[in-house]
């Protein structure tokens, strides 16, 4: 495979993962949004299945060269990083 279809798919697969995170950023933001308890249980089952499917989703995009583990990484912190405003948001509700 020539160097530009191999930046082309590199591009392709950080920009599908960025749209996946962004979907799940937005169930975070809209939980921020309306300050709903973030320990409902399928809040909590729904978070965790998109993020966990993500994180697989990573793994395969690294393994196959497509993007850089510290890519990934940064994807999923920037995630966490909301989740853990949406928590001190609900907290000092």
């Amino acid at each position: 495979m020539d160097t530009k279809a191999q930046a082309s798919f590199q591009e392709k697969a950080f920009g599908l993962l960025t749209a996946d995170a962004d979907k799940i950023a937005q169930l975070i933001r809209v939980q921020m949004d309306n300050l709903t308890m973030p320990s409902c249980p399928l809040y909590e089952e729904v978070l965790d299945t998109q993020m966990f499917g993500l994180s697989r989703e990573i793994d395969f995009a690294v393994k196959l060269g497509l993007i850089e583990r510290e890519q990934g990484k940064g994807i999923l912190n920037s995630l966490e990083k909301e989740l853990s405003l949406l928590h001190e948001a609900y907290t000092d509700k």
